[in-house]
C-alpha cells in the first residue's frame, strides 16, 4: 500500500506542477502580447471577437501541439527515418544489381555478334537522338551501344526537328555535333537526323551506312501510332540497353533552376556548408540557376568507363591540365583536342566539389565530383584522370607524374602565380590559345532565358520520373513503405 501511495503523491505533485506551469505560462507577459497581437490581425481580417484567441486557447494549442509531435516521435519518428535509412540501402543494391544485369543482357547480346567478330567482320551499330548538353549519361549508352559491335555510328538530331518536336535546345546543332565526336565510345556521326525517325528513314540509314544493328534504350518510340524501330526488329536487326537512371538532360536543368548544393559531396561523403581551366567563370552577382543527383555511382561503373586506359610508356611526352570541367561541353572538348596534340598522354586533373565551390561560388558545380570524372573519362583526348586533383600543383606531384608540360587555356583568367608557381619555376607550364570561348556562364544564360519554359518541363519529368521508380521498384516493401505507395 505504501507504493501504491508513494505513486499517487508523485502523480499528484506531477499533476500539480502541471497546473502552475499552465497557470504561469498563461499569465506570461510574452503570452498576453501575443495574443494582442493576433487579436489585431484578426480584427484587420474582421474576424468575430469570440473567435479571437484567448491566452488559455493559445496555450492549450501551442502545449496539445507539442504533445503531438512528441508522441509522433515516439511512436512513428524513428520508424520512418529508419525505413528511410533502408531505403537508400536498397536503392544502392538496386543500381548495383541493376549494373550487373545490365552487363550480363549486353554479354548475351554480344554472344550473338562473336562469330562476326572472330571472322575479323565489323559490326556496325547505329544509334540516334538528340544529345543536348551532352552528359556521361549520353557517354554511358554509347559505351554499351560499342559493347555490342565494333563501330558505332551515332545520329544527331537537328536543331530545326527538335524544336518542331519538343522546343528549342539548349545547344546548337555545332556545339552537340562536337560532343558526341569527343566521345572515346563513339566511331562516326551523322548530322540532321530527324528527331522523329520514319521507318523508311530509318531503312534508309541501314543501307547507306551498312548497319548491322539499330541500338535504343528500353523506352518505346512510337509515331504515328507505329513502332519507328518495327522493320529492324522483325529482321532481327534491333537491340536495345538499359537507360542510365538518375540523370538526364532536363534533370541536370533542374539542378541548375533550383538553386541547391545537394548535389556537392565533401572529402567524407557529406554535403558542403557553404576551378578549372576552360570553366573558372566568376559567378560574380549572376545566380546559377539545382536539385540533387539520383546517380548512383559504383566503383563498377568507373572502372566500365576506364576501359582501355594504359599507363604512359617510356618516352611519352606527358601532359597535365587540371579544372573542374563542370557541365563538361565543347569548349572543354576543344581545349583538351588542343592539349593532347601537345604530346603523347594527357593526363587530366578534376577539382573536388569543395574547391570548386570555394573558389567559383553559388552552387556550383552543377555536377558532383564522380559525375564530373565520368563525363572527362568519356572524352577520346583524355588518357588518364586525376581524381580531385590539388589547386596549387607541387614538385612532388610534378615528379611523380611524371609531367613533361603542364598547360592552360586562355579562355578564362586564374592566378598562376599561386597555382602554377612551380611549374612556371620549372620550365614546363605553358599557356595555349582556346580553340573556343563557349563556357558554363552561357549556357547559364540560355537557360535563364527560358526558365519558364525548362520549369514546366521539369514538372512534367518529375512526374514521369516518379512514376518510373515507383513501376520498377514496387516490389520493394521498404519502397512501398516510405514512399507511400500502396
Amino acid at each position: 500500500m505504501s507504493v501504491v501511495m508513494r505513486a499517487f503523491a508523485f502523480a499528484e505533485q506531477v499533476a500539480d506542477f502541471g497546473v502552475e506551469t499552465f497557470n504561469s505560462l498563461i499569465s506570461s507577459p510574452l503570452t498576453i502580447t501575443i495574443c494582442a497581437y493576433i487579436s489585431q490581425i484578426f480584427t484587420v481580417l474582421n474576424i468575430p471577437p469570440k473567435l479571437h484567441p484567448s491566452p488559455e486557447h493559445f496555450i492549450t494549442s501551442l502545449w496539445c501541439t507539442l504533445v503531438t509531435l512528441v508522441l509522433y516521435y515516439i511512436l512513428a519518428g524513428r520508424t520512418h527515418m529508419a525505413q528511410r535509412r533502408m531505403l537508400r540501402k536498397d536503392l544502392k543494391m538496386a543500381a548495383e544489381r541493376m549494373v550487373e544485369l545490365e552487363e550480363k543482357l549486353l554479354s548475351l547480346n554480344k554472344k550473338k555478334n562473336k562469330k562476326d567478330k572472330a571472322e575479323g567482320k565489323p559490326i556496325r551499330i547505329f544509334m540516334d537522338g538528340a544529345f543536348d548538353m551532352m552528359h556521361y549519361g549520353h557517354m554511358n549508352a554509347f559505351r554499351q551501344g560499342k559493347s555490342l559491335g565494333t563501330h558505332l555510328i551515332v545520329g544527331v538530331n537537328s536543331d530545326e526537328s527538335i524544336t518542331r518536336c519538343k522546343g528549342a535546345p539548349v545547344m546548337n546543332d555545332q556545339e552537340r555535333l562536337t560532343a558526341v565526336e569527343g566521345c572515346k565510345f563513339v566511331d562516326e556521326v551523322i548530322p540532321a537526323v530527324p528527331y522523329v525517325m520514319t521507318s523508311q528513314y530509318l531503312d534508309y540509314v541501314i543501307k547507306k551506312y551498312k548497319v548491322d544493328y539499330v541500338v535504343h534504350g528500353d523506352d518505346p518510340c512510337i509515331v504515328d501510332g507505329k513502332d519507328v524501330y518495327e522493320s529492324a526488329k522483325k529482321e532481327g536487326m534491333y537491340q536495345s540497353i538499359p537507360r542510365t537512371e538518375g540523370v538526364s538532360t532536363t534533370d541536370i536543368v533542374g539542378r541548375m533552376l533550383l538553386m541547391t548544393k545537394d548535389h556537392h559531396k565533401t572529402e567524407k561523403g557529406g554535403l558542403i556548408s557553404g576551378n578549372s581551366n576552360e570553366d573558372d567563370d566568376d559567378s560574380g552577382d549572376d545566380e546559377i540557376l539545382g536539385y540533387s543527383s539520383k546517380f548512383l555511382t559504383t566503383s563498377r561503373m568507373l572502372r566500365l568507363f576506364s576501359a582501355g586506359v594504359k599507363a604512359p610508356t617510356e618516352g611519352m611526352k606527358i601532359i597535365y591540365m587540371d579544372g573542374s570541367w563542370d557541365m563538361f561541353h565543347a569548349g572543354h572538348i576543344s581545349i583538351l583536342n588542343a592539349a593532347r596534340k601537345r604530346g603523347d598522354y594527357l593526363i587530366v586533373g578534376v577539382h573536388s566539389d569543395v574547391i570548386v565551390n570555394k573558389y567559383q561560388g553559388s552552387n556550383l558545380p552543377i555536377m558532383n565530383l564522380h559525375e564530373r570524372v565520368l563525363s572527362v573519362l568519356g572524352c577520346k583526348f583524355v588518357d588518364d584522370v586525376l581524381i580531385d586533383a590539388p589547386y596549387i600543383l607541387t614538385p612532388e606531384m610534378i615528379a611523380s607524374l611524371k609531367i613533361d608540360e603542364v598547360v592552360r587555356g586562355t579562355a578564362t583568367p586564374t592566378d598562376e602565380q599561386l597555382r602554377y608557381v612551380c611549374a612556371i619555376k620549372a620550365g614546363v607550364y605553358h599557356k595555349i590559345e582556346s580553340p573556343s570561348n563557349f563556357n558554363l556562364r552561357m549556357i547559364t544564360k540560355r537557360i535563364k532565358e527560358n526558365q519558364i519554359r525548362f520549369e514546366e518541363k521539369i514538372k512534367k519529368k518529375k512526374k514521369k520520373e516518379a512514376e518510373y521508380y515507383d513501376e520498377k521498384y514496387s516490389q520493394s516493401e521498404t519502397y512501398r513503405a516510405t514512399s507511400g505507395s500502396n
